[in-house]
C-alpha cells in the first residue's frame, strides 16, 4: 500500500509540473510597466488609458483599457495580455498569442507602435507629465491673437461635456479664417490645451503663464490665447 500510494503521489506530481511551468514569470524589466500609462495616436486627438498589471493570463499578463479606448481603439477589444520580452518589444496580444500591436521604447518612459491602419500608437507614462489643469480654472472667455495684434477671434470655453470634450461657443465677429474652422470643443491633453474644429488636426497650445497659451509648435505667425 505505501508503495502504491508512492507510485500516485509521483504521478500527480508529474502531472502538476507542466502546469507549473506555463504560468509566466515577469522580469525585472517587464516590472517597470506595472501601472496605468496613456495609450493616444500620434496627434493625441485620442486618448484613453491602459493600466498593465502582473496577473498572468494565457497569452502573458493582464491589460485594462478604459472605456474611451474601446471606443477610440476598437483593436483593443481583442487584446487579451501582454508580454515584454528580452529584446524590449512590448507586445500586446490576442487571445490565441497573436502580435496585435508592437511597440518599441524610442525615449524613457514613451512607446511608440506603427500599426497598419491605425497609423502610430504611442504608449506614454501617465505619471511622466505634470497633473493636468482644473476644468473650471479654463472655463471662461479666451481670445485668439496673432502676435501682439488686436484679437482674432473670441470664445467661451464650458465644462458642458460634448463628444470628447466639452463645448465651445465663438462669439460674432470671429475674423473669417478662424470661423471657417468651426472650433465647437474643447479639451485639456495633459499639459495642452487642445481647439478641435469640424475638420481636421486640433490646434495644441502650450501654457505661457496662467493667463496666455501659445501654439505649437511654433510658426512664421504664431497665434496666442489670451484669457479674457
Amino acid at each position: 500500500m505505501r508503495f502504491a500510494r508512492a507510485i500516485i503521489c509521483a504521478i500527480a506530481v508529474a502531472v502538476s509540473l507542466p502546469a507549473l511551468a506555463q504560468a509566466p514569470a515577469i522580469g525585472d524589466s517587464a516590472k517597470a510597466l506595472i501601472g496605468t500609462w496613456e495609450f493616444s495616436n500620434a496627434d493625441r486627438d485620442k486618448t484613453c488609458s491602459a493600466t498593465f498589471k502582473s496577473d498572468p493570463t494565457k497569452v502573458g499578463f493582464k491589460v485594462e483599457f478604459d472605456k474611451a479606448c474601446a471606443d477610440r481603439f476598437p483593436i483593443v477589444n481583442d487584446i487579451a495580455g501582454w508580454v515584454f520580452p528580452d529584446n524590449d518589444l512590448l507586445r500586446l496580444l490576442d487571445a490565441q498569442g497573436n502580435v496585435l500591436i508592437e511597440f518599441s521604447e524610442v525615449e524613457d518612459g514613451i512607446y511608440e507602435a506603427p500599426t497598419p491602419g491605425l497609423g502610430v500608437l504611442f504608449l506614454q507614462n501617465a505619471a511622466a507629465g505634470p497633473p493636468p489643469k482644473p476644468l473650471e480654472q479654463m472655463a471662461g472667455d479666451w481670445a485668439i491673437k496673432r502676435g501682439s495684434g488686436a484679437p482674432l477671434c473670441a470664445f467661451t470655453l464650458s465644462v458642458t461635456p460634448v463628444k470628447d470634450g466639452f463645448a465651445l461657443t465663438v462669439k460674432p465677429g470671429c475674423d473669417a479664417a478662424i470661423a471657417r474652422l468651426n472650433f465647437a470643443q474643447w479639451r485639456l491633453d495633459r499639459d495642452e490645451l487642445m481647439l478641435v474644429p469640424a475638420r481636421g488636426n486640433p490646434w495644441r497650445f502650450e501654457e505661457i503663464d496662467g493667463t496666455a497659451w501659445r501654439r505649437v509648435p511654433e510658426g512664421a505667425n504664431q497665434f496666442t490665447l489670451v484669457k479674457q
